[in-house]
């Protein structure tokens, strides 16, 4: 009885995640009704309350969910790179890249800091700096790197992809934007490496 209570929580959390990305990505977060989200999925604000507080607690993980996905993805790109700088710098351009896409734009990159705060400060940010803080120490281990604090040029290069993310969002010219924040990205993080000839 309780296995089958847990799996029904967990199947209307899954729901409500899903129907809120899709109100969030197409009305945005102020516009998108509580009422018909939960409605479109057969469900009542009680449920929405009783798995995430509030409207802002389904944002936050909506966010999360979206956030995670990035970074997976991002990874999964750096992966086919020969090295491991390069695999970070196509990490931070797959992310950077991403803030082309319309859902990343709306939720996590627009509404997500308006309403959540500093993205600096989410979980999934602060997974995927701890990621990049161990891909930093293996680079300054294998001489690629500066000896630098791994923690600081981590979140120095984490930052620079959020940031460059965050202003192709905002601009009303994205595809114009993202080349010239993907050259200064990779020109800033070359400040990094040791053999700089």
């Amino acid at each position: 009885m309780a296995k089958r209570r847990l799996e029904t929580m967990e199947e209307n959390r899954a729901k409500l995640i899903v129907a809120a990305r899709k109100a969030f990505a197409e009305k945005g977060y102020s516009a998108a009704s509580m009422d018909e989200l939960t409605a479109s999925v057969g469900l009542t604000r009680g449920a929405l309350y009783h798995n995430f507080g509030d409207k802002r607690g389904l944002l936050a993980a909506v966010v999360d969910q979206i956030d995670s996905e990035m970074a997976s993805r991002a990874q999964e790109i750096g992966a086919r790179e020969s090295d491991d700088w390069q695999a970070m710098l196509a990490e931070g351009d797959a992310y950077i890249e991403m803030a082309l896409d319309p859902e990343v734009q709306r939720i996590v990159l627009l509404d997500g800091p308006a309403v959540l705060g500093d993205p600096s400060q989410w979980p999934s940010q602060s997974r995927c700096l701890q990621v990049t803080r161990q891909a930093m120490e293996r680079l300054i281990e294998q001489g690629v790197v500066k000896p630098l604090d791994a923690e600081a040029a981590a979140r120095l290069v984490s930052g620079a992809a959020l940031n460059a993310a965050l202003w192709i969002a905002a601009s009303d010219r994205p595809e114009e934007v993202l080349p010239k924040a993907l050259e200064a990205f990779r020109a800033m993080a070359s400040g990094l490496l040791a053999d700089q000839t």
